[in-house]
């Protein structure tokens, strides 16, 4: 069976650096930092302070107040980021709410795969207050199950546009929406559907969220200095800065996209998965599974090592996992690893758990589209544990032609994901 190509033809995006694709982008190029002190509660009890918020957004600029009642905000999220992405791209399901002819999928072949690693985070947390502060008799909202559930947001998407195709949710914590996009990547290729609407949303800035992970030893405790407290590679590294927000990447046949005229940011070419079978919560000390996921997925694209100019690492800023994962991309990429560009966004965006992935080849697609490497901003200091050679593109943007790019997740449970685009040529 030969396999079809499958191409990104939209893009959408809700991050702390800005609520669309290119503001995204440009703020990521610059160098900006999304954290601040925390708005959505107040923080001042907690040992974490701060994190990165989307900000200036108002779902009633994008969805009727009826529906956004119903929704919870990672919902919210993913409906607004996916609008945008299938915008960008200019498809409408045929016969959609009278479109007719005007429609250019078979709704029947397209279809909605989403990641997200946790689900209505703020939902829960509000139903179980109303219920311990009350006298014991169960009230609780109708809408209160349909807006906690993780794949609701799938749910959502695909009703909101009529896709009757595959329709369903990842949840692998901080893989989930590269997940979701393997998932997608090979429904395509394998001819299963023509358009997939994938990536994933998180909106778990809540007090659950940030004293949970504080109880972990997981986040930053940098409160005096938000804007620098994730520093992915830089010594005094202490935790990652949660974030939120989503990204929407429109994956679809190559067949299908040059029929009806559509642009092409690029090819995604390859989709890795692995587990490093080791600890809850700790990468494996030598980077064994992210060593074989990135093995996978070079070998699922049929492309050597020498050919990828870029990693997006997961590169969250905790004291183990960056050093794992540089081990692992020094035995994947051997010599080769000297001449790559390597960074972490999540020094700027904050980490966005389920959403992450998702952001994060955003990243890489924009920066073969671009020909521009976003930096790992917040490096002072350098660590003896990491080999200096090595390009972590440290503090300032840099431009050079990126002709494949491939981007790491990896999420607690040990649940490893990687994911390849190169330029697309035909």
């Amino acid at each position: 069976m030969e396999l079809k190509r499958v191409v990104v033809t939209g893009l959408g995006a809700l991050t702390p650096l800005g609520n669309d694709p290119e503001t995204f982008w440009n703020n990521l190029v610059r160098g900006v930092s999304g954290a601040a002190e925390i708005t959505r509660f107040d923080p001042s009890k907690f040992k974490t302070q701060f994190a990165c918020e989307v900000k200036d957004f108002n779902v009633l600029d994008h969805i009727h107040r009826r529906e956004a009642r119903r929704m919870d905000l990672f919902t919210q999220f993913a409906v607004v980021s996916s609008d945008q992405a299938l915008k960008d791209a200019g498809l409408i399901a045929k016969g959609f709410e009278g479109e007719g002819e005007e429609g250019n999928v078979d709704p029947d072949r397209a279809g909605v795969v989403w990641g997200c690693g946790i689900g209505g985070f703020q939902s829960f947390m509000d139903e179980a207050k109303n219920f311990h502060d009350g006298d014991g008799t169960p009230r609780f909202s109708p809408f209160f199950i349909p807006m906690m559930i993780p794949d609701i947001a799938a749910g959502q998407i695909s009703i909101r546009n009529g896709f009757r195709g595959p329709n369903y949710a990842t949840v692998s914590a901080c893989a989930s929406s590269t997940h979701a996009l393997i998932d997608s990547f090979n429904l395509i290729r394998l001819g299963k559907a023509d358009v997939i609407v994938s990536g994933g949303s998180e909106a778990a800035v809540t007090e659950g969220a940030i004293g949970g992970f504080n109880a972990l030893k997981a986040l930053s405790t940098r409160n005096e200095d938000p804007k620098g407290a994730s520093r992915p590679f830089d010594k005094t590294r202490d935790g990652f800065v949660l974030g939120e927000g989503a990204g929407a990447i429109i994956l679809e046949s190559l067949e299908h996209a040059e029929a009806r005229g559509a642009k092409i940011y690029c090819e995604m070419v390859g989709g890795g998965m692995s587990a490093d079978a080791h600890h809850i919560t700790a990468p494996h000390p030598e980077g064994l599974g992210a060593t074989n996921v990135m093995k996978v997925t070079l070998d699922d694209a049929g492309m050597r090592p020498e050919e990828v100019d870029y990693v997006n690492v997961h590169g969250t800023s905790t004291p183990l996992g960056d050093i794992a994962e540089t081990q692992a991309i020094q035995k994947v990429f051997g010599e080769s690893a000297y001449k790559l560009s390597i960074s972490s966004t999540k020094s700027m965006t904050g980490h966005l758990l389920g959403a992450a992935g998702a952001i994060e080849a955003m990243a890489c697609i924009l920066a073969i589209v671009n020909g521009t490497i976003p930096p790992t901003i917040n490096h002072v200091h350098e660590d003896e544990a990491l080999d200096p050679e090595l390009d972590f593109t440290f503090n300032k943007a840099r431009k050079r032609e990126v002709n494949a790019a491939l981007s790491n997740t990896f999420g607690f449970g040990g649940h490893n994901a990687s994911v390849l685009f190169r330029k697309y040529s035909k």
